[in-house]
This record gives C-alpha cells, sequence and structure tokens, in this order.
C-alpha cells in the first residue's frame, strides 16, 4: 500500500514539473522543473525495481534483518555533502579576505554562495547524518526493522532532491530572502512531504518495537524531527504569486516576520543541530567507549529541560531592535537558563567515560567525540553569555558571532559526526576495522587545530570590530568608518580561511579513510549475518 502511495505520488510530481518547465515565469523554476522530471522518473525506475515481493507462504514470512541498505547510503551522501559544504566555506571565507574570487559573475558572488554554504553543511551534511544515524539507532534499540519498507528509501532520495533544489536556487538567486535564505515555496512543500515521510518511518518503527522500552537516544531525534516539521511549516508560510514561478508573499512581515524567524533560526540551531546530535551523542558514544551511560536519570532530566527551554531562546538574536522589550527580556533569561541543562547533558556524555579514560590514549575515534562534547560544552556557554544584553551590544553583528556559531558546528556537529561516521563504515559495509586509524589521528588534529584557527581569530576579530565601531571622539563622533573595520580585520580572515583549509584537509583524509575501509578492509570474522540489502 505505501508502495502504490508512493509511486503515485511521484507520478504527479513528473506531471506538475513537466507542465513547470513549459510554463516557467523565471529560469530558477524552470531549471528546478528539469531537475524534478528527471529524478521523479529516476526514483520511480528505482521502486518498481525494489518493491520488496510477497513471501509465498504467509505462515512462514522471510527472516527479518535490519534495513542497512539506507543507512549506507546515508553515510555515502554525508561524506559527499560534508565535503561539498566544507569546500564552499572554505571559498567565501578566501572571498571575504580576496574579494577578486567572486569573479565578478551572478553565480559565484559571496551573496549566493553564503546561503549554499550554510544549506551544505547544516541541512545537507549536518541533516543526512541525522537521518542515517537515526534510522540505524532506532532499528537496533527497537530491535524492529524499519517501517514502512521503501518509505525509507523515498525519504533518502526525497531529502537529496530538496537539497539539490535549494542549492539550484541559491545559485540562481531564488529565495524567499529570510535570514537563512529560505528555498521557494514549492522547495517548501517537497521538504514537508518528505519530513512527514521520515516522521511515519521513525515512529512507525518505535510503535513497532520489540523493546519494550524506548531508548533516550530515540526521544531526542524524535523531539528534533517533530520540532523541526513545526518550526520548517510556520516559519515557511507564504503566498505564491504564480503556480509557475519562485516568487511568493510571505504571511508575516515586519517585527512579526523577523520574531517568527528567530524563533524558527535558534530552534534550528536548537533542535536540528543540538537535539538530534544529542541523539547521536547518546548512542555512539557509550557503544564506542563500551560503557553504559553515566546516567540514565541525569538524561531524562537533559531531554525535559533542553526542549521546554530551547523554544523559548530565539528573541535574544532581536535586542535593540523593534521587538517588545518584555520579548528580548524573555528570550535572555531563557537562553541564561539553557546553560544549566546544556551542561548536564555534556556532564553526562564526558561521565560515560569514567572508568575507561585510558581509552583516549589509543582510540582516536572516541578522541574525536569526546572533543566534540567539550565543543558542545563551550558553545553552550558562550551562548547564553551572548545573549546577556550588555554583551550583546559589543558583540552583534560582528564577526564574534560567526566565530561562536563556528567553534560549535565545527566542534561539535562536526566531530561528532564524524566519530559516527567511524563508528558507522566498518559495520555496516562488515569489516572488522577501520584502515587506518593513523589516518584518524591526522583527521583529528587538522580539524582541532582547524577549529581554534578559525574560533580565535574570529574572536580577535569580533571583539576588535564591536569596540571600533562604538568608538568616538572628545565631540562624540564615530572615530572609525565601516571601511576602517574591514581593513583591520584583513589578517584575521587570512587565518580563518587558513583554519577552513585544514579543517577540509581533515575531512578529505576522513572520505579517503573510509572509502579504503569499505573496499579494502579485512572483513569481519564473526559468524553474524549481515542483511542481503
Amino acid at each position: 500500500m505505501v508502495d502504490v502511495i508512493l509511486l503515485s505520488l511521484l507520478g504527479l510530481v513528473a506531471l506538475f514539473s513537466s507542465m513547470a518547465i513549459n510554463f516557467a515565469q523565471d529560469l530558477a523554476f524552470q531549471v528546478q522543473g528539469i531537475v524534478v522530471l528527471a529524478t521523479s522518473a529516476f526514483m520511480f525506475i528505482w521502486y518498481l525495481r525494489r518493491i520488496e515481493p510477497v513471501p509465498a507462504d504467509p505462515a512462514h514470512p522471510a527472516p527479518r534483518s535490519y534495513m542497512d541498505g539506507v543507512v549506507r547510503a546515508g553515510v555515502i551522501a554525508t561524506a559527499f555533502w560534508g565535503m561539498v559544504g566544507f569546500l564552499a566555506g572554505t571559498y567565501i571565507a578566501f572571498q571575504l579576505a580576496f574579494p577578486a574570487l567572486n569573479l565578478d559573475l551572478p553565480f559565484t558572488t559571496f551573496g549566493r554562495l553564503r546561503p549554499l554554504h550554510t544549506s551544505a553543511v547544516i541541512f545537507a551534511f549536518g541533516g543526512n547524518a541525522l537521518i542515517a544515524t537515526s534510522f540505524y539507532v532506532v532499528q537496533r534499540t527497537s530491535a524492529a526493522r524499519l517501517w514502512g519498507g521503501n518509505l525509507a528509501w523515498f525519504v533518502f532520495w526525497g531529502y537529496q532532491l530538496f537539497i539539490v533544489l535549494a542549492a539550484l536556487g541559491y545559485v540562481l538567486g531564488a529565495t524567499q530572502g529570510k535570514e537563512y535564505a529560505e528555498p521557494e515555496w514549492h522547495v517548501d512543500i517537497w521538504l514537508t512531504i518528505v519530513w512527514l515521510a521520515y516522521l511515519a518511518v521513525f515512529l512507525g518503527t518505535i510503535i513497532k518495537r520489540q523493546e519494550p522500552h524506548i531508548y533516550v537516544a530515540n526521544w531526542f531525534y524524535l523531539a528534533f524531527i517533530v520540532t523541526v516539521a513545526m518550526l520548517h511549516v510556520v516559519n515557511n508560510l507564504s503566498v505564491p504569486v504564480s503556480i509557475w514561478g519562485s516568487k511568493s508573499v510571505q504571511v508575516f512581515a515586519g517585527v512579526q516576520d523577523a520574531l517568527t524567524q528567530w524563533w524558527y533560526g535558534h530552534n534550528a540551531v536548537g533542535f536540528f543541530l543540538t537535539a538530534g546530535f544529542l541523539g547521536m551523542m547518546y548512542y555512539f558514544v557509550p557503544k564506542q567507549a563500551e560503557r553504559p551511560i553515566y546516567s540514565y536519570k541525569l538524561s531524562i532530566i537533559h531531554f525535559w529541560a533542553l526542549i521546554f527551554l530551547y523554544i523559548w531562546a530565539g528573541p535574544h538574536h532581536l535586542h535593540y531592535t523593534a521587538l517588545p522589550d518584555w520579548a528580548q527580556t524573555l528570550g535572555m533569561v531563557f537562553s541564561v537558563i539553557l546553560w544549566m541543562p546544556s551542561w548536564g547533558g555534556m556532564i553526562n556524555g564526558l561521565m560515560t567515560l569514567s572508568g575507561a579514560w585510558d581509552k583516549l590514549r589509543t582510540d582516536p575515534v572516541l578522541r574525536m567525540m569526546v572533543v566534540s562534547i567539550g565543543f558542545y560544552g563551550m558553545a553552550t556557554f558562550e551562548g547564553p553569555m551572548m545573549s546577556i544584553r550588555a554583551v550583546n551590544s559589543l558583540s552583534h553583528y560582528t564577526d564574534w558571532t560567526i566565530g561562536h556559531v563556528h567553534s560549535g558546528a565545527l566542534g561539535w556537529n562536526g566531530m561528532i559526526t564524524f566519530g559516527a561516521l567511524y563508528f558507522l563504515v566498518p559495520r555496516l559495509w562488515n569489516k572488522e576495522r577501520l584502515y587506518s586509524l593513523s589516518m584518524v589521528n591526522w583527521h583529528f588534529w587538522l580539524a582541532t587545530i582547524g577549529i581554534v584557527l578559525y574560533a580565535a581569530s574570529m574572536w580577535v576579530t569580533g571583539i576588535m570590530e564591536g569596540l571600533m565601531w562604538r568608538e568616538v571622539d572628545a565631540q562624540g563622533f564615530l572615530v572609525n568608518s565601516f571601511a576602517d573595520t574591514v581593513s583591520a580585520k584583513f589578517p584575521m580572515y587570512v587565518v580563518r580561511g587558513l583554519g577552513g583549509v585544514l579543517y577540509l584537509a581533515g575531512a578529505i583524509i576522513m572520505c579517503v579513510n573510509l572509502w579504503k575501509t569499505a573496499v579494502g578492509a579485512a572483513p569481519r570474522v564473526s559468524s553474524a549475518t549481515v542483511p542481503a540489502e
């Protein structure tokens, strides 16, 4: 039944996209229509080839096995989109230091490549990591195969289509123009369909679980899936100007739109980049350390406190704006309180290594995971501190915010994802070990040094920038022009670019290591059966 619905949906999508190609009112819409038509045809053929046969004897169905094919595909997509995002980020970092790299072309300007980079690292790299790991974790902790049959494959391919459509929109200059450069209305609708399918697969697997207990990692994954769906729908409410064009009119406007955007923006950080990756931490850190989670009670307190408090913190991005003071204060207070549950999660992750700290000397994968938890702790202290009005008056609109975001994203999200990939690849490809632990060590140090260079340079230039903006002479006039601050930041921008180069180099080493593991490392010697998929 699910396959029939999917095939019907793909047929409707193909029909609409073929009409869109003919009646398109802008280039972006036409190009996206061509991509959708080609992708829906590919997915239609894919499903026809992968529909599972009904067992000849319903009383004796085929043995159940985990659905790991889609997880393997997710791992490959995570590594690929990570490389794309890191490369784009490094390039635009050097564009800020050397403007000639904009090339005077509309498709290569910083204004178009910056949202491409942001979406590539958050939604493409991070999103694929979350989908892949959640599919892996929910099966193991539920002792059940993914619900919905090929619906999981629809989620995977549908999400890749969303990424490509969004990227085309950014490069061609067609977005809603919001803070996160949201994709066009038709791309938003497609993502909503895919995301609801993702929720159905995950929740359906939990409902049919063979284990009575729901492990805490699944709580965080489920909170991430449900809340991101709500955030996405509300933030992207719009009325299309025409069904044959990418332009739309936003439902919210003015300060209401600003508040909605930052309710979305900060909770995208809170649930996409925090809650989802905490689900990753709560599974992979205990597995790699071969120790139980330090305190299960603390993990439950951490979960409920985090999801209740995070949803209120967005207004701290709008200090000193037209937003009412009470709303600004509300966001600041909840942000400061948020420090406590965040550090509760950090402590729970670090203390899981009690009795196993010696493994950090010999296990670079575990070392990468532990460092990621450390960056999570630092970022979740710095964030509440920066939400305080007095600090925010210095830090806001400066590169300090950029340094804060990237220390969390590169250190917490990136490093925990790398650790999860190193954990998954030998198991998914039935290998006894990683190809090279030495290469993992190289990756660890290159990434760590790259993050330090990036964050430190942005802290320095951000504080300098804020102080230069507020410097006045004896008559009360500003001493520095905006151009003066840009000129003063040049050395730090070069250091930031070099930090990006080191981080990218580490990711390249990881991809080589994972590839060599999948195709060349020694196979497992255990007798465990491997799913045929």
